[in-house]
């Protein structure tokens, strides 16, 4: 997040100015801990009791204001149940719209007292975590286990709006009971999904699933995506985002990530044997599925920097891209060439669009229904995973119409081609490009905002050190406490790959190491599983498809037990860890020991690697996505582009890896390809340990 305690200024409502919390003075308390402590003054049990006796004085602050406030949010509420009463003896046209416009003020106030809870509530978050960062203990654990559940827990005020919702319940039952269908018996208890519009009561239900956002399966499955967002909307943001939303256009990009996918593994099954049809051999399929990678590398790059712009033209380029693509893949065996073939595959990798969709998550997606969309992003190229395999397994048959083939490695390509035309036409009529002017405007409000609004609040504090605003800053958090320049720059977003990589930490790199090696690992699993069970098994396309689906088709299910249970009993460090070791276990039961290699060991070691990588892949990313610098949420080289290209490449150099073992024979194929991974694992296990601490 950019510099919240600037925004905790910026945002704070005026009249409640003493009520917020004390950011500033708690990150400059945390400051002097930690000079007291190098220099000998403080034992760091002073610390954590000084610190912990600080934050209960501050929740108690802002839960008993909160309490005043309900109070007399519900005194308010009374007075016009009278009214409504009444009305109800006596109806009066007008007085009912006066009463009526009476609620709505009331759902405004408590609108705003919704987001003066909901900023104290990141802020708590942020405090902890720049607690734990500093000193390397988990005090955030510590501090919510013991306040959230006990008897006089103030804690649960804060974090869960303990009251409120029965303010909103009150609201909300008699805007619906002063609608135009009066005189209907039913009521919001008795049919809770009757339709019910109203601004105010959208806005506050907005609100509550804001505020209450969570650690559920929801929200872990949404990070997989890596769509960094701002902790800290305005209502101006939200309102901006309702304008540009289109529900159409957000189902054809996900649908664009399905098809996307599908395009990707459809050809796994039978690209050896199309290179073998072509004269070429088996092994060179690695090739044929990493040309896809290779051109994915650069299109990631003008595909990120083009959403800054539009989002329909991007996509229709990238259908057409991926239409004529396909269509090459289709004919080069009528046209017996292997140059046709791999020139397809890269027009194939110049089409993806996975950047825009992403970039019209981030972008145009209202934020009360991001984290669903997010969700449904990483939900569709999961299925997509599954679906391409399980596709090419059903279209074993074999005519000709005129002078083209269609057999099981042309229909593959014909299929994504009809495929994406029908798509293409989807997109030409039901696409709604969103407006740039409502971004460009609220950007331009921003550069334009004084520094010196809301100086009141901490006015007795010195200003912080520059050189622990640096530090903080190095750290991703964006909170340069030094000049209105370094806070400027803190705010922008990097301009090319290397400012982009300069902005990751040293666990972050650490995360990106992982992510390149589980990419590495399921790539080398999935693009030579047909050659390695045709050689040793004989298994025909059908089998190897099923084998591809069914490994597809746990991802899903892996992740429901994961973000549901799992990450409930343990820390995700301890999760990536451990799925580090299991990879490896994975990697090297894979291996041919002895002279028989059997369906038993080939199917379940490829299980447990593609399981672990998949749990591994869940947690890293849902990591990444939280302490990745904010300043990689925004702009053409921003933090999904990052772990797009280091996976990407992952994939680029296992497609090679196969291709090149080919020359050492078929019998030595598994073994030499497996050894990298081996590898590759044992290095980012090594790395991971030496960096463990400092994983958030």
């Amino acid at each position: 997040m950019v510099a919240f305690g600037k925004k905790l200024k910026e945002r704070q409502i005026q009249e409640w100015q003493e009520y917020y919390i004390s950011y500033k003075l708690m990150k400059k308390k945390v400051r002097q801990y930690a000079q007291q402590i190098e220099v000998g003054i403080l034992d760091r049990r002073h610390v954590l009791k000084d610190f912990s006796r600080m934050l209960d004085n501050q929740i108690e602050k802002i839960v008993l204001f909160l309490l005043e406030q309900q109070g007399l949010l519900a005194s308010r509420i009374a007075k016009l149940n009278e009214q409504h009463e009444a009305l109800e003896q006596e109806p009066d046209i007008s007085q009912i719209t006066q009463l009526r416009e009476a609620y709505r003020a009331t759902g405004q106030d408590l609108l705003k007292l919704l987001f003066f809870v909901e900023i104290n509530a990141v802020g708590l978050r942020k405090i902890l975590k720049k607690f734990d960062k500093r000193f390397r203990y988990r005090f955030t654990d510590y501090y919510v286990r013991t306040r959230a559940n006990h008897p006089y827990s103030l804690l649960q005020q804060v974090l869960k709006h303990v009251g409120l919702g029965a303010v909103i319940g009150a609201i909300s039952r008699n805007l619906h009971e002063l609608q135009e269908h009066q005189g209907s018996y039913l009521s919001i208890y008795d049919e809770p999904a009757l339709s019910f519009q109203d601004p105010v009561v959208d806005s506050l239900k907005a609100a509550v699933d804001r505020v209450t956002r969570s650690t559920n399966f929801l929200n872990f499955l949404a990070q997989h995506a890596l769509i960094i967002q701002e902790e800290l909307p305005t209502t101006t943001d939200e309102r901006a985002d309702d304008q540009r939303y289109h529900f159409m256009s957000l189902f054809l990009n996900l649908l664009n990530t399905f098809l996307y996918m599908v395009n990707t593994y459809i050809i796994v099954p039978t690209a050896d044997d199309y290179s073998t049809m072509l004269g070429a051999p088996a092994t060179v399929c690695g090739v044929v599925i990493g040309a896809m990678a290779v051109a994915q590398v650069f299109s990631s790059v003008y595909f990120s920097a083009w959403s800054n712009k539009s989002y329909f033209r991007p996509l229709v380029f990238s259908s057409i891209v991926l239409l004529v693509g396909n269509s090459m893949y289709a004919l080069a065996l009528d046209y017996k060439s292997i140059t046709l073939l791999l020139v397809g595959r890269l027009f194939c990798g110049f089409g993806s669009a996975r950047a825009v969709n992403r970039r019209y998550i981030s972008d145009c997606v209202p934020l009360r229904i991001r984290m669903q969309a997010s969700a449904g992003f990483v939900s569709a190229s999961a299925l997509g995973m599954a679906c391409g395999p399980a596709l090419a397994g059903l279209l074993q048959t074999k005519f000709k119409i005129y002078k083209f083939t269609f057999n099981q490695v042309t229909l593959p390509g014909w299929v994504m081609t009809v495929g994406w035309f029908i798509y293409l036409i989807l997109l030409w009529i039901t696409f709604r490009e969103p407006s740039h002017e409502t971004e460009e405007k609220s950007i331009t409000q921003e550069s334009n905002a004084g520094p010196a609004e809301n100086d009141g609040l901490e006015k007795g504090l010195k200003k912080p050190l520059l050189s622990e605003g640096k530090q903080d800053d190095e750290h991703g958090d964006g909170e340069c406490d030094g000049s209105e320049e370094a806070f400027e720059e803190s705010r922008r977003p990097a301009t090319s790959i290397i400012s982009a990589y300069r902005l990751l930490t040293p666990s972050i790199k650490v995360q990106l190491l992982i992510y390149f090696m589980l990419k590495y690992a399921m790539e080398i699993l999935l693009s030579e599983s047909s050659v390695i069970t045709s050689y040793y098994f004989g298994w025909s396309t059908s089998t190897v498809a099923i084998f591809l689906a069914c490994l597809g088709l746990t991802v899903l299910p892996v992740n429901i037990i994961v973000g549901s249970y799992i990450s409930n009993m343990f820390e995700d460090r301890q999760i990536l860890l451990a799925s580090e070791i299991m990879v490896f276990i994975g990697v090297l039961l894979s291996f041919k020991f002895v002279d028989a290699y059997t369906v038993p060991q080939y199917v379940c070691s490829g299980l447990i690697m593609f399981v672990s990588a998949e749990v591994l892949e869940g947690v890293n990313l849902s990591l990444l996505s939280r302490v990745m610098s904010s300043r990689l949420s925004r702009g053409t080289y921003n933090g999904g582009l990052l772990s797009t290209e280091a996976g990407t490449i992952a994939r680029v150099i296992a497609d090679g890896t196969i291709t090149l073992a080919g020359y050492l024979g078929q019998s030595r194929l598994l073994n030499a390809t497996l050894l990298p991974s081996l590898f590759i694992c044992v290095a980012s296990i090594i790395a991971t340990c030496f960096t463990y601490n400092s994983l958030y």
